[in-house]
């Protein structure tokens, strides 16, 4: 029999600002007899600790897993200062979640364990086959540091598994991002989760930026704090701020997101994004950097074609998205607000089913990586 996207799953938002009212509309949208996974974004202006009370409370022994964001993607389009949520129909998806308290700690064993007993527990609901209809979704605290570490391992437990995913945000604050599991809200850890299902999907991501001419030789780095001292052996900000035209103490947030910076890998550009500038004029990032890298300046494109064409080509190959979980860095969002293409990108994204968050990263299939759109969209098979 023939579904419907409703009957797929069903998705949901709230402006409320009592945690109470809001898990109390959440669960009026999504609860039905056959609910089986709640996927929430919500503003870190929440009561946290009192929020994730009143989810338990609300959706009682169903699975619920989340995270703070920098900005929610409702069915309405851009959201902020709200929880935006995906419910999941256990008769469509098999799903099951586990947390990593520590990254520092995460091994490779750590990651295999995870790995298999999830796929045990897809074979076990066998709704359908593991090969081809499974991936893997992360939340990660997104000021752990952690990020390119702990992909890297799962990376190698998925194998082919494919896997995206999005760092955790707080409105852009940069001060507390958190994830949640099992009734709490966590900081320094990430939720892995593993979907099994018989909907046709496909794992993607897409970005706007083009490469410039100009280079700069990271010539001095503290690889562990994603803090870059030197660029062409000057002080990095220094050398940045003579690269994008203005003085050192003008430099922000839309600075960065205006004029990116990225490593070249064999024929791909990926973009590594500033966090922030630091006292001593060296620039902190938000990906890895080493010593010896070349970070190529990239320039930005219009937002919205090259994301039209990733979906255009998505829906060739798979039919038309019935919902797309979407992954988009803060800095995106912010470019769009500085260029006043906000409103039509958040139509767009409204009119394409997507819903998820804006992100400090974005993970992609064992990489970590800046300034994209990243997801993953499902079709109803024919």
């Amino acid at each position: 029999m023939q579904r419907t996207a409703e009957q797929c799953f069903l998705t949901a938002m709230t402006s409320a600002q009592d945690p109470g009212q809001a898990a109390a509309e959440l669960a009026v949208q999504l609860r039905h007899p056959s609910l089986g996974c709640v996927l929430f974004f919500c503003s870190a202006e929440y009561p946290l600790a009192t929020l994730a009370v009143a989810l338990e409370q609300a959706f009682g022994a169903v699975t619920v897993i989340g995270c703070t964001s920098a900005g929610e993607i409702t069915a309405a389009g851009y959201g902020r200062g709200c929880i935006s949520a995906i419910g999941f129909d256990a008769d469509v998806f098999a799903v099951d979640c586990t947390l990593i308290r520590e990254l520092d700690n995460f091994t490779l064993v750590d990651a295999q364990a995870a790995v298999e007993q999830m796929l045990n527990h897809c074979r076990q609901v066998d709704l359908a086959p593991v090969k081809d209809r499974t991936f893997a979704l992360t939340l990660l605290d997104g000021l752990s540091s952690r990020e390119e570490v702990v992909l890297s391992t799962l990376s190698t437990a998925l194998g082919s598994i494919p896997h995206f995913g999005g760092s955790a945000g707080d409105d852009n604050h940069l001060s507390h991002t958190h994830v949640y599991y099992q009734g709490g809200f966590h900081t320094g850890a990430a939720v892995l989760v593993m979907i099994n299902t018989w909907l046709d999907f496909e794992v993607f991501t897409t970005h706007h930026m083009e490469p410039r001419e100009d280079k700069l030789v990271v010539t001095a780095a503290d690889s562990e704090s994603r803090t870059v001292l030197e660029l062409n052996a000057e002080p990095a900000a220094e050398e940045y701020a003579r690269l994008v035209g203005v003085p050192v103490e003008e430099l922000k947030h839309s600075t960065f997101a205006l004029n990116a910076l990225a490593v070249r890998i064999r024929d791909q550009f990926y973009v590594r994004s500033i966090q922030r500038v630091n006292a001593d004029h060296s620039l902190t990032f938000y990906c890895a950097v080493d010593t010896g890298i070349v970070l190529t300046a990239m320039k930005p494109g219009p937002l919205l074609p090259g994301l039209r064409l990733q979906l255009e080509q998505i829906r060739q190959r798979l039919g038309n998205p019935v919902l797309i979980i979407g992954c988009d860095c803060f800095l995106r969002r912010m470019e769009a607000e500085l260029r006043g293409e906000d409103g039509m990108l958040s139509t767009f994204l409204a009119a394409n089913n997507v819903i998820g968050f804006n992100t400090y990263g974005e993970q992609y299939n064992g990489m970590h990586i800046n300034q994209t759109f990243t997801g993953v969209a499902f079709a109803i098979p024919e």
